[in-house]
């Protein structure tokens, strides 16, 4: 009756014919071509209004994170430059370790700036005009690299000496090194040194700064650490410290093939005069908005920013806005088309809708009748499988053949047949479990001595497989409302299903703890194959089996039953690592003793 009304209705739909007059079509034709004619040129300048919007806020993004850098640089920068402890005292305050640890960062700055000279130094690169360009670049008072003597090799420019009285020259009758020099000026005039001596002694590289080159290197340790603080994500492809030089202080990330640190002409940004540069570029692996701003620091510019973010986003924004606007003409120009087959979508929608509401139906039918079914089902085999078994048990006892490899034979398929009746005697159970009434008779009782029971009768099967089962009662007996033939089953079918999810030898875990005042929560862990996430959505549904061997019946009927005690499962499972059931339970009881 109903596919012929399926049927009937589709060949209505064939059979129907538009016979008004062509006026009315030709009319919305006409009034869509001169909508879609408005809706193309406002589109046009809506593209390239949103276009210049997400340029703007992504310069506003850009702006953000040097505000963000600035900040970080300024805070840095007076770590590294507060007072130590002038006291005398042996005991130092917590802001004073913060800044001598802060002083530290410059240190190893300098430290490993100095590292590389070494480097260098060894493969043969160092010369007076190296050096003296080193120092020039980073703003270094002196620079050199002395022998095992402590005299200079090389030196950045002849070590000024002027300063220090002609008795600070010798000693002892014989001129100082240039490290004692350098020493007698670092306690003379407060010009500061690091120096760095090779493990095997063989030489020394020394590196002096004076208050100018100082506020340089802890300027630029300062923003060094802001960046590195701030790191690369959140669309930002480099981000770079350059000074009015087009040299790289610091930066992470790597510019895009192409580019270089000279493409923008810095004096505007330097002055002050321009906020932000912005430009496209459209590399060969990604689409970026190259830009440049200034870094102020006490209100004063002292470097550029150069950050380059990912346009895709932006660039994806535009193709989606340019998409709605072919897609909303194309709406337009079919509103004329789509009138003239209303009835055919009207129709067709209801279709839909009976359906969707046969296959609903059919559904709760399903499951209406599944317990139902169940008990007819289970009573109709129950009597020839018990018919079958003891057959089986007479055939295995009163008919062994007497040729040995056929007693073995025989005891093989009698084992077999044994295990099938096993099996189907569980599906039985679970058909009547399913089938049996639902309303809790609900009493104290330890949940405890519940699951201990279940251990017990599992135990063997178990043992025989190579199964450990490890029971933790942490707040004993664990005393809530319960009915207590329902809850055993429930977690029977859980532990049960833990134990065939374990393919060998493995563990099973049972605990029993509290969840605040009100709850306690019940675990059983395996180290079985454990599940995948769609896996997890389904094993609650009726009829969803993981097993080769199963009506998919044991944990719906286990979550049915735990909800109706006011309890829920929650599952945390992965592929190849085990599955956790946690099942919570409330202390009290709950008000009536309802349905589950």
């Amino acid at each position: 009756m109903f596919s012929f009304r399926k049927k009937e209705l589709v060949i209505s739909r064939k059979n129907y014919k538009y016979n008004n007059t062509f006026l009315q079509p030709w009319a919305v034709a006409i009034v869509s071509a001169i909508l879609v004619s408005l809706i193309l040129g406002m589109g046009f300048f809506e593209l390239k209004r949103s276009e210049s919007n997400l340029v703007g806020f992504m310069e506003d993004q850009a702006l953000s994170t040097v505000g963000v850098l600035q900040r970080l640089t300024e805070e840095n920068l007076k770590s590294i430059t507060a007072a130590t402890d002038k006291s005398g005292s042996p005991a130092r305050t917590a802001s004073q370790e913060e800044a001598s640890y802060s002083k530290r960062w410059v240190v190893e700055a300098i430290t490993e700036f100095g590292r590389e000279i070494d480097r260098d130094w060894k493969k043969g690169k160092v010369n007076n005009n190296y050096l003296r360009q080193l120092a020039q670049d980073n703003k270094l008072w002196y620079l050199a690299v002395v022998n095992r003597q402590g005299q200079a090799v090389y030196q950045s420019r002849k070590l000024q000496t002027n300063m220090l009285e002609k008795e600070d020259l010798v000693k002892d009758g014989r001129r100082l090194t240039t490290i004692e020099l350098i020493e007698k000026i670092r306690a003379k005039k407060g010009i500061g040194f690091v120096a760095l001596r090779r493990k095997d002694n063989s030489g020394t590289v020394v590196i002096n700064l004076d208050k100018p080159g100082l506020i340089y290197w802890s300027l630029k340790v300062a923003a060094e650490r802001g960046i590195k603080k701030i790191g690369e994500g959140h669309g930002i492809i480099y981000l770079q410290l350059i000074d009015e030089h087009n040299k790289v202080l610091s930066g992470i990330g790597q510019l895009t093939a192409g580019l270089t640190n000279s493409d923008f002409n810095y004096r505007d940004v330097l002055s002050g005069k321009v906020r932000i540069l912005s430009r496209k570029v459209d590399a060969t692996e990604s689409k970026i908005l190259d830009m440049a701003a200034p870094l102020y620091v006490d209100k004063k510019i002292i470097n550029i920013v150069r950050i380059g973010l990912d346009r895709g986003s932006m660039d994806k924004i535009i193709a989606e806005n340019r998409q709605n606007i072919f897609v909303f003409m194309a709406f337009v120009a079919g509103m004329a088309i789509l009138s003239m087959w209303l009835l055919y979508h009207d129709q067709n929608r209801h279709l839909a809708g009976i359906i969707e509401m046969e296959r609903r139906l059919e559904k709760a039918e399903r499951l209406s009748s599944l317990g139902q079914l169940a008990a007819g089902v289970a009573h109709e085999i129950r009597n020839p499988l018990n018919a079958i078994s003891m057959a089986t048990q007479r055939l295995k006892r009163d008919f062994v053949p007497d040729d040995q490899e056929k007693a073995l034979e025989f005891q093989n398929l009698s084992g077999v047949i044994r295990d099938e009746i096993r099996r189907l005697n569980g599906i039985i159970e679970e058909f009547l479990s399913f089938s049996k009434s639902r309303r809790l008779q609900l009493s104290d009782f330890s949940v405890t001595e519940v699951l201990q029971k279940i251990v017990s009768l599992i135990s063997e099967e178990a043992s025989a497989r190579g199964i450990t089962i490890e029971t933790k009662w942490r707040h004993a007996p664990a005393v809530i409302p319960m009915d207590i033939n329902k809850l055993q089953q429930s977690f029977l079918n859980l532990i049960k299903n833990a134990l065939e999810s374990i393919p060998a030898q493995g563990k099973i875990t049972i605990t029993v703890d509290k969840e605040g005042k009100n709850y306690i929560v019940i675990g059983i862990a395996d180290t079985g194959c454990g599940m995948t996430a769609d896996e997890i959505e389904k094993i609650f549904s009726p009829e969803y089996t993981t097993k080769e061997k199963g009506v998919g019946l044991g944990i719906p009927l286990a979550n049915e039953i735990i909800r109706g005690h006011g309890g829920e499962i929650r599952v945390i499972s992965r592929k190849g690592e085990g599955t956790k059931f946690e099942v919570v339970l409330p202390r009290e009881s709950i008000q009536e003793k309802s349905p589950l």
